[in-house]
């Protein structure tokens, strides 16, 4: 990604310090299963190492080393029974959800052969996890809890740790990086509509504001051609122009790709939602041109660039682009109602990583519903499984997710230069049509390869907001 950040994840494993001096054995064999638990968390994340919790000093010293972190999320191995005292204080002021890690070390028990020493290290689980619920909903704190099996490995485990390992890397994207709104949103889409300060106090996402004049010089001191015949080509390599392109047809607008990285970089920008409105002559007209085959360029690079000045939406794309790889702008377009399919789609600035075949570059005499014209980017995302997610808010500013998951199928679609999909929902066209837009969501959602909802669900409780799940 062009702006990289790291989720921060605290991690501490907690067991109870009686038991210590009566079962000695119990601390080499404490340390062990703790440091094969943390080889569990990917190596992704920045682990925030809280250590083997036995008493409530010990959970004090983590939670210092938590808050002082920043961390997006703990993860908290539960080693045998404990008391609550040792978990509450390490997660009494953060703000994050706590996952519980109930793995017991072995799959069965020896009956016969098990005293109590054995049955503690490495046969204990489920004892201690309600108490720490119980405590967790009285302390107001969000918790999930996930159960497993050391002996012979758990991928269900492994892989639920991985998921809630890229979920916080949302939040640490958020919290980190910054939001260019350039321009205003298209002129009466009031769903798109927000309060910026609403934004940074709920979502942690500050946005920098720019103005048009700026992005039209902003290639002016782009000059050396070795690096813009660098870009020409990469351009060349992600896109199929229609009529044939070369180095020289895309020069302008690799200089402006080249421009919006660095600057990208430099104001650590990771969301862009623009909207020009003016008459598109001169350098406005040539950027204005260029603008949506230029943005898919940095979305390719992990920067969520939303049209029509849609905010909400750009948040979805960053979202799905973190957890997935893959994170397109879509509306709903049509319905067949003769195949019981949606077309959901786009025009402007798409993802390449969605694309099944090279996404096709063309020049087109208008932008339908917007100023001036120049060139359509279209995708041509994946057959199978795809998520979209749809970021809304009520009438206080508190945001809500809405999402769903369909089978993208082969057949038909538009060729007037829009991105468009043919999606099956388990719930059938019209029925999705109605509870999508009783969910009250805006008029766009992002679009992602394959079933993310599991992992949606967890980013949604990191940032706690609601999710409404229309279907499956």
């Amino acid at each position: 990604m062009l702006v990289n950040t790291t989720a921060r994840i605290g991690v501490f494993s907690i067991a109870l310090g009686a038991y210590l001096p009566q079962f000695p054995s119990l601390v080499p064999e404490f340390e062990v299963q703790y440091d094969e638990f943390k080889k569990m968390i990917p190596d992704s994340v920045e682990i925030v190492d809280g250590g083997i919790v036995t008493t409530k000093e010990l959970a004090q010293a983590a939670g210092d080393k938590f808050r002082a972190a920043d961390v997006d999320l703990v993860i908290l191995q539960l080693l045998t029974y404990a008391t609550s005292y040792n978990m509450l204080p390490a997660v009494r002021d953060l703000d994050v959800p706590v996952v519980l890690v109930n793995i017991q070390k072995k799959k069965a028990p020896d009956y016969e052969n098990t005293d109590t020493a054995t049955w503690l290290g490495g046969l204990y689980a489920c004892g201690a996890v309600g108490e720490m619920v119980a405590d967790l909903e009285r302390a107001g704190k969000r918790h999930a809890v996930i159960t497993g099996v050391a002996e012979g490995g758990d991928s269900q485990v492994k892989a639920e740790i991985e998921s809630w390992c890229r979920a916080a890397q949302v939040r640490r994207r958020f919290r980190d990086t910054n939001l260019a709104q350039i321009g205003r949103p298209y002129p009466g889409m009031m769903d798109l509509y927000i309060d910026e300060t609403n934004l940074y106090h709920r979502m942690f996402l500050y946005t920098k504001q720019f103005d048009w004049e700026m992005m039209w010089a902003i290639a002016d001191h782009i000059t050396d051609e070795a690096v813009i015949r660098e870009k020409a080509q990469e351009i060349l390599d992600t896109f199929d122009i229609e009529g044939g392109g070369t180095i020289e047809t895309v020069w302008e607008m690799a200089k402006y790709v080249v421009a919006f990285e660095q600057w990208v970089k430099d104001e650590q920008i990771a969301f862009i939602a623009s909207h020009y409105n003016g008459f598109a002559q001169g350098k406005a007209g040539v950027l204005d041109s260029m603008l949506i085959p230029a943005f898919s360029m940095l979305i390719k690079q992990g920067v969520a660039c939303a049209v029509e000045g849609d905010i909400k939406v750009a948040m979805a794309m960053s979202i799905l682009k973190t957890i997935s790889g893959t994170g397109q702008l879509s509306e709903m377009y049509s319905i067949d109602f003769n195949e019981d399919i949606c077309i959901i789609g786009h025009s402007g600035s798409g993802d390449a990583d969605i694309s099944e075949q090279k996404p096709t570059m063309k020049i087109v005499p208008v932008f339908h519903g917007k100023t001036g014209g120049g060139y359509l980017t279209q995708f041509y995302p994946y057959l199978g499984p795809v998520t979209y997610l749809g970021i809304t808010q009520d009438k206080d500013g508190h945001f809500k997710f809405v999402v769903a998951e369909g089978i993208n199928e082969p057949g038909p679609i538009f060729n007037f230069g829009d991105t468009n999909m043919r999606t099956r929902f388990s719930c059938g066209a019209r029925e999705f049509c109605n509870r999508w837009s009783e969910a009250g969501p805006t008029h766009h959602m992002a679009a992602a390869t394959g079933r993310h909802i599991d992992t949606i669900v967890k980013v949604a409780k990191i940032f706690n907001v609601p999710v409404d799940i229309i279907t499956r």
